[in-house]
């Protein structure tokens, strides 16, 4: 959805290039010898503008009277296509990237807690001993997988340490509930669970100057935490202390290449979406123009609508209660009521019109 809203911008901005190109061309040459008709040129100029105008609101072939006009406007909408084509390849191929940037994010909260733990080495005044001896912690830094993981992405909060040492110290020793956690004779391993995840929860990944320094070093910060987190917590679940398994990390994806085709294919779907299908969101949006959509919410019906039609296998209701939860998150705080009658009008529509098409168990009625 971030690389479809960044597309959008870009195609806008290409657009605008794509103006200027009309708009400089027909300019008087102020280095010209010869006697500029500005008049002719202004006249030209606004001609020229009025049909690239024609041409993206109505798609219609690039015709006037005038051969220049006709030369000028084809050479804008040229370097045009050839920029969003540009700027599609470009935030598809970053698609996988930004994925491997979210498990590099998870990786990089997991040291932080074992940087903590050398911070709490390091405290003379207080005894950490409890958090030091706690199972999770101790399976962190033991963790073979964990370390590999770390040098393949470059993650290290060693240069980072003398603020890894100012969080502890404002943040962590700041924390009522971590705090009475030291306090503990012997915690037993629920309560060894119960303090590490508050430790993530609450501390690493709350409201504190630990999110304020990630929010600033990484750009999709607010979206991504709640990803990281839910790694986080499974990655916490998923260790029995009294086991001798090692910690197990936890990928964002059991298969990951079926799921970069699903996103690529849905990308590509969205960006490339038929007129026909456009027009099913003017028609049911009452008097919103397209174009006057909020950005988001025109991006989540492109996206919803693509999954109606292109994966056969995911059944209407689970798409639909996705894009609604993605307006809740993301948008306006009307846009979901807003997207939820939108898409309940548009995939009765497209059943109708035999624009759904859903094969598998239990999907044949296309329910």
């Amino acid at each position: 959805m971030q690389s479809l809203f960044a597309f959008h911008q870009s195609r806008e901005a290409n657009y605008l290039l794509c103006r200027d190109h009309i708009e400089n061309t027909f300019a008087p040459d102020l280095n010209s010898m010869e006697v500029q008709d500005k008049k002719e040129l202004t006249r030209q100029r606004k001609e020229a503008i009025k049909l690239l105008e024609k041409v993206f609101e109505k798609d219609v072939p690039v015709v006037h009277e005038d051969e220049k006009i006709v030369g000028v406007v084809k050479a804008g909408l040229s370097q045009y296509e050839k920029a969003v084509w540009k700027d599609a390849s470009s935030f598809k191929k970053s698609l996988s990237q930004d994925v491997e940037k979210i498990y590099k994010q998870y990786i990089t909260v997991l040291t932080l807690a074992i940087s903590m733990a050398d911070a709490a080495k390091a405290d003379k005044k207080i005894n950490h001993t409890n958090f030091l001896k706690n199972s999770w912690i101790e399976a962190l830094q033991k963790s073979n997988e964990l370390k590999k993981e770390s040098l393949r992405l470059n993650v290290s909060w060693e240069k980072n340490f003398e603020r890894v040492r100012l969080w502890f110290r404002d943040v962590v020793k700041q924390d009522q509930e971590y705090m009475a956690y030291l306090d503990k004779k012997s915690p037993s391993s629920d309560e060894q669970k119960k303090l590490i995840n508050h430790f993530f929860r609450r501390i690493l990944l709350g409201k504190t100057s630990i999110n304020d320094y990630f929010e600033e070093e990484i750009l999709h910060w607010a979206e991504d935490r709640d990803i990281v987190k839910g790694m986080v917590e499974k990655t916490v679940k998923s260790f029995d202390p009294a086991s001798s398994e090692p910690l197990q990390l936890h990928q964002l994806s059991l298969n990951w290449e079926d799921d970069l085709h699903f996103i690529e294919q849905l990308f590509t779907g969205s960006i490339g979406l038929a007129p026909e299908h456009h027009k099913l969101i003017a028609d049911n949006t009452r008097n919103w123009e397209v174009d006057r959509l909020p950005l988001t919410d025109r991006v989540i019906l492109e996206m919803a609508i693509t999954e109606l039609i292109s994966f056969p296998s995911i059944p209407v209701k689970v798409t639909i209660n996705e894009y609604i939860e993605l307006a809740k998150n993301y948008s306006t705080p009307k846009s979901r009521q807003f997207i939820n009658g939108i898409l309940d009008v548009i995939s009765r529509e497209l059943k109708t019109q035999g624009g759904i098409k859903k094969s598998g168990r239990g999907l044949m009625d296309n329910k």
